[in-house]
């Protein structure tokens, strides 16, 4: 592309060509071809001029003036484009630090080599103005399904044409071991759209939950009017999948609209993931409840949920075990992503096993502490009583509806119980300070003996080594690693300490230290309860 200042009225015409070619704004790419032509006239009258060129948008003239800015003497570096306020007096009238003298130069012609330089400069522009407008239009459809035409496959990761673009598939994007060909049609789900270096990149996906969603949610009217939500979604990509919906219309059962008039809307979407198996499940705000909907094929005898640790506890009758678990744990992998719940499964036999170990062991704490036949710790553990504490402090009424046990008997129970909870008591503070524990951790308000033992043991023996403790170092945790859950154990949590109660041990010992000011913690706590209500009255409205 030659650009000479002869054919001027044809730059407009090559601006337009290419702005049309490249749906971009002509503009852009006439300021390119300014930046080109100003770019050879430099090469021409000198790179250390400050040389600017102006393509009339009617006529396609190119006028091409030298500037020179007024500068302070001692700022003076490039004599070709800047002057002194003295030396501007014979141009300007009243020369002051800032103003610009602009001389219109003649024309430069342009080489060989000039007319190849502008043309790579012009190029650029374009590509550069392809990818923003890429950009723009792609940054608000992450989320949606997108329907594209294959180009190539590179090492595994398919190339898709998607009209203003290229996309990319990854290879662990694809459903098991998808192939295609070029000009094959595929619809993908748009993962994520990121502006990098070398021009906007867009991840395309077919294995996420989402993409499954999004399918749903075409299919079914009743998804996309919002009449039914689809609350989670669990899939392992080409095999099996578990989807939960609720309904807000009571008239509308929302797994029957999800399947259709003989499956046609499900198998609709089962056909589009090749084959892969999808068990629509009825959403319930009751965690147990929704779990037992989400094991199905699998009936569930029982369940035990402790909501501080997010695990709960399923018991299966024997011949449904391998129902429940599924091949190679499936079916409990899939429930345990759905409810975002960690799951034990037993069967009947195993749950009376482990419980006749608990009723044995409790028995065994009372007759070795407290000193009687087995027929009465028996006792006390059938009427609930699992630990000392609760014999020792509990109402002397709870003791007395026992059969065989008066008052007097009560009394001697609870004064056994403390006596030996007195003497676990000292053992384990004599045994925290030979370990050295001091003084300002044994006398910090809320932690038991035992506890300041088993933190001394764990090497925290000040009260400055508490305050630099993690809420989730005392309490315990979960961490979730590649979509998997893996227990955190706490310092503290044998003894039933919570995250909130941990978190607020701590923040107490920092206050204690002076590391944190109350007055502060108020006020941030209030600002958070302001922007809280804020949200919901937003919610509301």
């Amino acid at each position: 592309m030659a650009i000479t200042s002869a054919n001027q009225l044809e730059l407009l015409q090559t601006a337009e060509a290419v702005a049309r070619e490249k749906m971009i704004d002509p503009a852009l790419v006439v300021e390119a071809m300014e930046e080109s032509l100003a770019r050879a006239a430099k090469s021409r009258y000198g790179a250390e001029m400050d040389i600017r060129v102006s393509i009339d948008r009617k006529t396609g003239k190119a006028t091409f003036t030298r500037v020179r800015t007024v500068v302070e003497d001692e700022e003076l570096e490039n004599y070709q484009a800047e002057f002194t306020v003295e030396q501007a007096k014979q141009y300007l009238d009243d020369p002051k630090v800032g103003d610009t003298f602009v001389e219109e130069v003649p024309p430069v012609e342009m080489g060989r080599i000039a007319a190849q330089s502008a043309k790579q400069v012009i190029l650029q522009k374009v590509r550069e103005a392809e990818r923003d407008r890429q950009f723009e239009e792609f940054k608000d459809r992450a989320g949606t399904i997108i329907n594209a035409l294959v180009k190539r496959e590179e090492y595994g990761n398919v190339i898709v044409d998607v009209g203003a673009g290229e996309a990319i598939l990854r290879r662990n994007e694809k459903i098991g071991r998808e192939s295609y060909r070029p000009n094959d049609r595929i619809r993908c789900y748009i993962k994520d759209v990121r502006r990098e270096q070398r021009g906007p990149q867009i991840f395309l996906s077919r294995t996420a939950p989402e993409f499954m969603a999004e399918l749903f949610k075409m299919e079914v009217p009743e998804i996309y009017d919002g009449i039914i939500d689809i609350k989670a979604v669990a899939r392992d990509p080409g095999s099996r999948a578990k989807i939960a919906v609720i309904s807000y219309d009571n008239s509308i059962d929302p797994v029957g609209a999800c399947v259709g008039m003989r499956g046609s809307r499900v198998q609709a979407v089962v056909n589009e993931l090749q084959g892969e198996k999808i068990d629509i499940i009825p959403w319930n705000e009751d965690q147990p409840t929704f779990l037992v909907n989400a094991l199905q094929p699998a009936e569930v005898s029982k369940v035990v949920l402790d909501e501080e640790a997010g695990k709960i506890e399923v018991v299966v009758p024997e011949e449904q075990l391998s129902l429940a678990i599924g091949r190679r744990g499936q079916n409990v992998r899939l429930a345990s992503q759905l409810t975002n719940l960690d799951i034990d499964i037993m069967t009947e036999a195993e749950e009376s096993a482990r419980r006749q170990a608990e009723f044995e062991e409790r028995t065994k704490l009372f007759m070795d502490n407290l000193d009687l036949d087995e027929f009465f710790a028996q006792l006390l553990v059938s009427e609930g009583f699992t630990n000392l504490e609760e014999v020792a402090y509990v109402e002397l009424d709870e003791l007395l509806v026992i059969d065989g046990v008066d008052e007097g008997t009560a009394e001697e129970l609870q004064a056994r119980a403390r006596d030996v909870l007195e003497a676990q008591a000292k053992a384990a503070l004599d045994n925290a300070r030979s370990m050295g524990a001091e003084d300002s951790l044994i006398e910090f308000d809320g932690l038991t003996p035992q506890m300041i033992e088993a933190l001394a043991k764990d090497d925290v023996k000040t009260l400055e080594d508490f305050a630099t403790c993690a809420d989730w170092e005392l309490a315990g945790g979960w961490t979730t690693v590649d979509g998997e859950r893996h227990k955190d154990d706490g310092v503290l949590e044998p003894f039933d300490v919570s995250l909130e109660e941990a978190q607020q041990l701590v923040m107490t010992a920092r206050i204690l230290l002076g590391w944190v000011d109350p007055a502060e913690l108020e006020a941030q706590a209030e600002a958070e309860e302001e922007d809280g209500e804020e949200l919901t009255q937003e919610a509301e409205a």
